[in-house]
């Protein structure tokens, strides 16, 4: 199992390193945490030049602020994940509407036949219908979690929550899509209704 005390340490050292002007240490930190941020910010805005645009913006203000860096108690990968976050809300305020699950309908995958891509596109939807029921910090809490690959103590040095908060954010936004995904879909309105059988009519 991973020693996320270590984990830490090593992500410290490389902040040391790049704080004294090594590049490969720089590099070292944005491979560790490119995909991860770029993950949170697609499904938090669906867009994936978007999410792009937010990831390359979030290690640039990275980079402006390291040398002020200290940790003083948060890790530093809670400190850069407050940065996207403040991008992503800037963001989110600027458009005003988003849909957080579109953006996994447009992972790279094998082209599905028209069958399997109607599918699909009635489960995306389910999915992201049941997204929109749960609260903001629910939504927010979920995607550092499953796609930022954040822990529920990191994510609460985030979003300045307990980590038992957190999880318990966690349990109820996962229990709501849980009941809500198990409810039976709606038909669909445009199917052809059902022919009642001759003489069963009322």
């Amino acid at each position: 199992m991973d020693d996320p005390r270590g984990h830490e340490a090593d992500v410290e050292a490389l902040v040391e390193r790049a704080q004294a002007g090594d590049r490969e240490a720089l590099g070292a930190i944005y491979d560790r945490l490119a995909g991860r941020v770029y993950r949170f910010a697609l499904f938090r805005v669906g867009s994936r030049a978007d999410a792009e645009d937010l990831m390359q913006r979030t290690f640039l203000k990275m980079i402006e602020s390291l040398p002020r860096y200290q940790r003083r108690g948060i890790p530093f990968e809670a400190w850069f994940f407050r940065l996207a976050r403040n991008g992503v809300i800037d963001h989110l305020r600027s458009r005003r509407a988003h849909q957080p699950l579109d953006a996994l309908a447009d992972i790279d995958s094998a082209e599905p036949g028209p069958h399997e891509a109607a599918e699909l596109a009635v489960e995306f939807r389910r999915i992201e219908d049941a997204m929109q029921e749960l609260t903001p910090i629910q939504q927010e809490v979920i995607g550092y979690r499953f796609m930022a690959g954040l822990s529920p103590r990191e994510i609460g040095l985030v979003i300045g929550k307990r980590e038992g908060s957190v999880r318990a954010l966690q349990f109820r936004a996962l229990q709501a899509l849980r009941r809500s995904l198990d409810r039976p879909s709606d038909p669909d309105p445009e199917s052809p209704k059902a022919i009642p059988e001759a003489g069963l009519e009322p």
